[in-house]
């Protein structure tokens, strides 16, 4: 069942709750108002222009449902977007519509079920009923909700009582309307001696599972990612995704796991002190979880793999499923009781017919009967005749023998008259044989015809379950070809890029062999400058050290300003200046040849040391 049959049916609810006449009409101001309401829930956006276009008021009398549709259809069906609005809103919105007319509960407060409860009854209703309007379910599918429901509060439903009261209605085999099963529930009949809080507990359990597809929900004890650590989450497990929340409120959702095709669900032996242990493999994590006992753990695997045989099938529900499945059973079953009934009918036929050829035979053996009475009256007849002629035998000899010739005659006539219908009583009884045989032969021909069509359905279902399989296949090989070509393209571009890339890294490498071989004709040309500057400071030194030469002894002079002695000092004052002046200059001129020798190594040894430019100023100080 789609989204739009879905809408429809509680749409239909909230139509036909504003028909007040029950005409099949409902008053332009009211359908104004109904589509307004459905505008909102339904969040499209409103188009008040269509709206009063298709209602104006120059339009007289109110609009039937067959004119309500057409605007029903383009303008809101054709627009809802499946999760884009709360499917529950809706369905209050239509209940809220159709209770305040159809729904009547105790005013006592006897009802059984609260005003919420009947809601969700009258969705689960919904969802169950045929798609044949007036809406309706079928008495399988009333005993189906009603069994569900007591299994979820360990009661077993009363069949013999559903069946009683089904039979009491007066529509009641051919299904029941919602109102009725409303009444029915709240009766107390069958759910009798049960608290309020059980019953609204149990309705919430189906609710739960049916409408909002929950597989199966409880704590489980879930193991971290990061920390190893084992945390209690309530988990809630739908065909899409499993959850898991701090609490069963479902206030906190702590995370989530997306459940496809290429999920799994294994079993894991009991470890780290936990038991119970099963894990959920999806295609980038695996989830370990612990459950409170091994049943737990069964029922959580099989849901799990329920879920991923669902997103397998590509099927969003599995009571939608179900529902499907019982419908095709019931259509079979009403198939089969058809064609039963056809064989009965046919089989009657055949007993009609043996019992008009038993009639005949017996019409042939009452004639039988009478032939052979006529003989023994022909034969005592004869044989007083036969006495007459024999006293009269002595008078007319000749008369006798004639008559008694012309007796033997008739005799033999009918000899071969009573020889003929026994030959046709043999006949008939043969017949009745061949007739039975025709009947049990016949009646074989129809088993194996059944089971031929039977064994042809199945043939015709996995003939479709593989066409599927095929498309399906088709369909993944056409889009890896198309995303095999989007990669070549890509690949394209990056070598393209990579091409560019490379030209422009070649002409960096042009450049930077030009800029070297300029800097080696740079360093060379300093080379010889260096080798110039280290010729003149050996020729500046040994013109120091020819000048630093101590002077020898000579003659004695006096003067008349000093003594012995006072010539001399300026002499021994200026050897030592020339001394601490060049002490002085090979230190200046050491430190920058040493610093430029680790640079020219660290340059990998192309240039060498550049002089320094108080080298040739330090040499000339002495001269002057």
């Amino acid at each position: 069942m789609d989204l739009r049959a879905e809408l429809l049916k509680s749409i239909w609810y909230a139509f036909t709750a504003l028909d007040v006449e029950k005409s099949g009409k409902v008053s332009k101001s009211q359908l104004k108002v109904l589509s307004h309401n459905l505008y909102t829930v339904l969040h499209i956006p409103h188009d008040p222009v269509a709206l009063e276009e298709h209602f104006r008021d120059d339009d007289d009398g109110p609009v039937s449902s067959q004119g309500y549709m057409p605007y029903l259809n383009k303008y809101i069906l054709d627009k809802v977007e499946e999760g884009a609005f709360v499917k529950g809103d809706f369905d209050e919105l239509c209940w809220t519509l159709t209770a305040k007319k159809n729904y009547k509960p105790d005013r006592n407060g006897n009802s059984v079920v609260s005003h919420k409860d009947a809601f969700k009854l009258w969705c689960l209703f919904n969802f169950l009923s045929e798609d044949k309007y007036p809406l309706v379910m079928v008495p399988d599918e009333v005993e189906y909700l009603l069994k569900k429901i007591c299994t979820a509060m360990n009661v077993e439903l009363n069949s013999c009582e559903l069946e009683d009261y089904l039979s009491q209605e007066p529509q009641g085999q051919g299904g029941l309307t919602v109102w009725q099963f409303l009444d029915m529930v709240n009766s107390g009949r069958l759910l009798r001696g049960i608290e309020q809080e059980a019953i609204s507990m149990a309705v919430e359990e189906v609710y739960q599972e049916v409408i909002e597809d929950v597989l199966k929900q409880g704590y489980l004890w879930k193991r971290g990612q990061l920390r190893r650590n084992w945390s209690e989450r309530w988990f809630m497990l739908k065909p899409s995704v499993l959850s898991y929340y701090m609490s069963e409120e479902r206030k906190e959702k702590k995370g989530s796991i997306a459940l496809d095709k290429h999920c799994c669900v294994e079993v894991l032996p009991d470890r780290d002190g936990k038991r119970c242990m099963f894990c959920v493999k999806t295609s980038s994590r695996t989830y370990e979880m612990s459950a409170s006992d091994t049943r737990q753990r069964q029922e959580w695997t099989l849901a799990i793999q329920t879920a991923i045989r669902l997103q397998a099938e590509g099927k969003k529900s599995l009571h939608k499923d179900l529902k499907q499945k019982r419908r095709e059973q019931r259509e079979q079953r009403e198939q089969r009781k058809a064609a039963k009934e056809e064989e009965m009918q046919r089989l009657k036929q055949l007993q009609e017919e043996k019992e008009r050829k038993l009639q005949e035979l017996e019409l042939l053996k009452e004639a039988q009967r009478q032939a052979e009475i006529l003989l023994q009256e022909e034969e005592q007849r004869r044989r007083q005749q036969h006495e007459e002629m024999q006293r009269t035998l002595e008078i007319q000899l000749q008369e006798a023998e004639q008559a008694r010739a012309s007796m033997q005659a008739e005799m033999v006539l009918k000899e071969a008259e009573a020889e003929r219908q026994r030959k046709r009583i043999l006949e008939l009884e043969d017949m009745q044989e061949r007739l039975q045989e025709a009947l049990q032969q016949e009646v074989k021909a129809r088993q194996d015809e059944e089971a031929v069509r039977y064994a042809q359905a199945r043939l015709l279902a996995e003939e479709e379950e593989k066409l599927k399989e095929l498309m399906k296949l088709k369909e993944e090989q056409e889009e890896y070809i198309i995303k095999t070509q989007r990669e070549k393209q890509v690949l394209k571009l990056e070598m393209e890029n990579k091409n560019k890339c490379l030209e422009e890294a070649q002409k960096q490498l042009e450049e930077v062999r030009v800029n070297r071989q300029r800097v080696d004709q740079d360093v060379m040309a300093a080379q010889r400058k260096l080798r110039q500057a280290s010729t003149n400071v050996k020729h500046w030194n040994v013109q120091m050290n020819r000048l630093m030469h101590p002077i020898g002894p000579g003659d004695k002079r006096t003067n008349s300003s000093g003594g012995a002695f006072a010539g001399y000092q300026p002499l021994l004052s200026r050897r030592d200046s020339s001394l601490k002046l060049k002490q002085r200059m090979e230190d200046k001129g050491s430190d920058p040849t040493r610093e430029n020798s680790k640079e020219n190594m660290s340059n990998g040894g192309n240039s060498s040391v550049l002089p320094s430019p108080d080298v040739d100023t330090m040499a000339t100080e002495p001269t002057n």
